[in-house]
């Protein structure tokens, strides 16, 4: 037993120093993959949580779906679910748990930080006071767990603060910035006024069950009595639950870092008053047998401080695209603003505005300007309050983290500060680092000389030629004009047939667009149209265009016609395939065109987005000459997804046995091969609420072999759900070739690899 005397001194908790070379504040997603990202570089990391789980405004104590450049697949940006850790957690997520069970979630994220051993995790810890060693340097930083009683000392060379609100940086000192800027100190023709307000609030979300019997509801007394108040009241669906309401936001017009309690008194009365409203005002019979299953109990928050860098990313690097010598991460999200007032607001719930693409996001907004070993990441990298508008969403905050734990162990290793490694041999190094983890920086290859794959000569049992894409039984009605995304080589002339059936007699127009920059899948130049006259009943029309693309760039077949016109369409799924329509997403302010205010710096254009599985399929066409999507070459170009092209070889589907053969003048020793598969970079995999259509994305090849020149065996695979596969041979083999065998997913979709390494 324990038994003290009574004491006249005040009793000291218990006290425990820890000291690594990385100190990571904040366990939402950034601060998450930040931890991750270092400790599989080999570095010693304390990840400090203030709450019980992991992932932020992501867990199960918030319930947001998390979402990046995707945005419920409701812009251009194609292909462009984050890569590397953010994916492999994303993939992971959805194989175990496509439903989107918040719970599931939370596992998935402690099980990857608990299998790192370099990583120590403090949960329910929170840091509250920081000690510098000089005006510009964090020495220390303090904090306490109530769970276990414990006051822990946290010393390392390197910090980095991911706690949402800047705890840490605020203390240390970091130029910060809360509120709006002016418009005229970037050019924000999209800056918010006074009557706009200056900053967003904070969410609480419920879910509620249908039990199969009558359940009665009392609300609390604290409860809104009058629904009114919320000027969007008649948008109450009953049906709806967790992130479908998002707009019950509030705080905007408070401190909110100070006022947080506050706040979230006033949203749990404006969510209590809304049961209410939902169980008691006779206007939803259906909610009879219905209960209120969870209530958050701490608030969703979007804004509160955001800290300086040596660069700060403003609306024009979003909406222009603005290309960064130090692009470390991607961001596609729009410009999300909303009004300060929020639910109690008479003007929309938000104000999205988008880009055309994707854009980088500088290494320069990941470290404080003037605190020189403190990291920034998730929503308080530098940003102006309208770019934070995009760069705030979990994916893209997460994304970022990855960059910053792969930059501080560089800094470990080499010795440096933050700001060190804009030197352009480090900062090169660090975007190789990032992009072989699968990262893709946009528009940056990966450059790996020691890879063995760039001297070998590559062979293949055969490589899929786009000649068609056959058809199935089904027809998709032109309701909405759609297009097959397909990527074309320069100064390509092609002839296409699709096979369309009809009501009536009537005209089909046929165009061949593309985007004007060659990454971009925004269709903003008309190359070439033509109208065919077509008949009542199942007929062919073929087109042939006379006008090229002058670059190498993805381009849209485009068909456009009425709801009494069909295309059919293709079962076959193959990597780098796409089609798309013109049409609305209102779930991401998508009503099929944007059309701005004049003088706001946003641009003008078209919508066209995929229907997610099972209704999105390819057109059925037919090509001529067949394009040359697939090349073999694709391995060795450094690029781990689509970009401009589908930067991947694919086996015809005739093909029983797909192989690829590597070949070597001389005998190689070989420790280790990398696999990049495709799991189908364009589908956003929300980590809760959505649901997906399936667990095992179809494009990712399930199964394969490793074979050395004498046919011996080095790997097999039988029951592969992710996209890279990182082999470590038991021992190393020296030989002069090696065979992959690879099977197709299915009989519909080829097998495809974007990229195979050997070191």
């Amino acid at each position: 037993m324990i038994h003290q005397d009574a004491s006249s001194e005040v009793r000291e908790a218990k006290l425990e120093t820890i000291s690594c070379d990385f100190v990571v504040i904040g366990g939402g997603l950034a601060g998450t993959c930040a931890a991750i990202s270092a400790a599989r570089q080999g570095i010693q990391v304390t990840l400090v949580q203030d709450r019980p789980v992991l992932g932020g405004n992501a867990s199960s104590e918030v319930r947001l779906w998390s979402l990046g450049a995707t945005s419920h697949m409701g812009n251009n940006n194609r292909f462009s679910r984050e890569g590397g850790l953010v994916d492999e957690i994303l993939v992971e997520n959805t194989f175990r748990n496509k439903e989107g069970n918040v719970l599931i979630f939370d596992t998935i994220l402690l099980e990857k930080v608990k299998n790192e051993p370099n990583i120590r995790l403090l949960l329910n810890t929170a840091a509250h006071t920081v000690e510098k060693s000089d005006p510009n340097t964090i020495s220390r930083v303090h904090a306490f767990c109530s769970q276990n009683s414990t006051r822990y000392t946290l010393e390392a060379p390197l910090f980095c603060d991911a706690s949402g609100d800047g705890i840490a940086a605020f203390q240390a000192g970091a130029a910060f910035r809360m509120g709006a800027e002016d418009g005229s100190e970037f050019e924000e023709g999209f800056a918010p006024d006074d009557s706009y307000g200056e900053l967003l609030g904070h969410t609480i979300y419920f879910y509620s069950k249908d039990l199969g019997k009558p359940v009665s509801y009392t609300a609390p007394e604290f409860a809104l009595k009058d629904i009114t108040q919320l000027p969007r009241f008649r948008n109450i669906d009953v049906h709806d639950h967790g992130c479908k309401f998002w707009w019950l936001e509030y705080g905007g017009r408070r401190d909110t870092v100070h006022e947080t309690e506050e706040i979230k008194w006033e949203l749990w009365k404006v969510v209590y008053g809304v049961w209410d409203y939902i169980k008691n005002s006779g206007k939803f019979p259906e909610a009879e047998t219905m209960t209120l299953e969870w209530v958050g109990t701490i608030p969703g928050k979007r804004e509160s401080r955001r800290f300086e860098g040596d660069y700060m990313i403003s609306q024009k690097d979003v909406i222009d695209q603005i290309e960064h010598h130090d692009a470390i991460s991607a961001g596609g999200w729009s410009l999300d603003l909303h009004p300060a007032d929020a639910v109690y607001s008479e003007q929309p719930g938000c104000n999205q505005w988008h880009s055309k693409g994707v854009y980088g996001l500088p290494y320069r907004c990941h470290y404080s300007r003037n605190v020189s070993n403190l990291f920034l990441a998730g929503r308080i990298i530098s940003s102006s309050h309208v770019a934070f508008g995009s760069t705030r969403v979990i994916l893209t905050c997460g994304h970022g983290g990855v960059a910053v734990g792969a930059a501080a162990a560089q800094c470990i290793h080499e010795n440096k500060k933050p700001a060190d490694l804009l030197e352009p041999t480090s900062l090169k190094t660090l975007q190789n680092t990032l992009n072989i983890t699968g990262q893709s920086i946009p528009g940056i290859p990966i450059e790996d000389f020691s890879d063995l794959v760039l001297t070998a000569q590559l062979y293949a049992s055969s490589t899929l030629a786009l000649t068609e894409i056959p058809p199935n039984d089904q027809w998709l009605p032109l309701e909405y004009p759609v297009a097959q995304l397909l990527p074309f080589q320069a100064d390509t002339k092609v002839k296409v047939t699709a096979t369309i059936r009809a009501k009536k007699n009537a005209t089909i127009k046929v165009a061949l667009r593309t985007a004007e920059k060659p990454y971009n899948y925004t269709p903003d130049l008309t190359l070439e149209e033509f109208e065919h006259a077509v008949t009542a009943g199942t007929q062919t029309i073929t087109t042939e265009f006379t006008q090229t693309l002058g670059e190498a760039k993805y381009a849209f077949l485009c068909y456009y016609g009425d709801p009494d016109i069909e295309i059919q369409t293709s079962a076959v799924l193959a990597t780098g395939l796409v089609s798309v329509q013109k049409k609305f997403n209102k779930a991401v302010s998508n009503d099929g065109e944007q059309i701005p205010p004049e003088g706001i710096g946003i641009d003008r254009f078209e919508f066209w987005v995929p229907n997610r599985r099972p209704a999105g399929q390819n057109l059925a066409l037919r090509l001529d000459p067949a394009l040359p999507a697939y090349s073999l070459e694709h391995l060795k170009n450094g690029y781990t997804k689509p970009w401009i092209a589908s930067n991947a070889w694919a086996a015809d589907l005739s093909d029983e046995k797909p192989r690829i053969d590597l070949a070597w003048e001389a005998p190689q020793t070989i420790s280790n091969i990398t696999l990049y598969f495709d799991t189908d970079y364009d589908h956003a995999m929300e980590t809760s609420q959505w649901g997906h259509p399936e667990n095992l994305m179809p494009h990712c090849v399930r199964s394969y072999r490793i074979l050395d020149e004498h046919g011996t065996v080095l790997h097999s695979c039988e029951a592969n759900h992710q996209t890279i596969n990182r082999i470590a041979l038991d021992s190393p083999v020296t030989t002069s070739k090696l065979t992959l065998e690879i099977d197709h997913p299915s009989a519909t979709v080829p097998a495809a690899l974007f990229k195979i390494s050997c070191h």
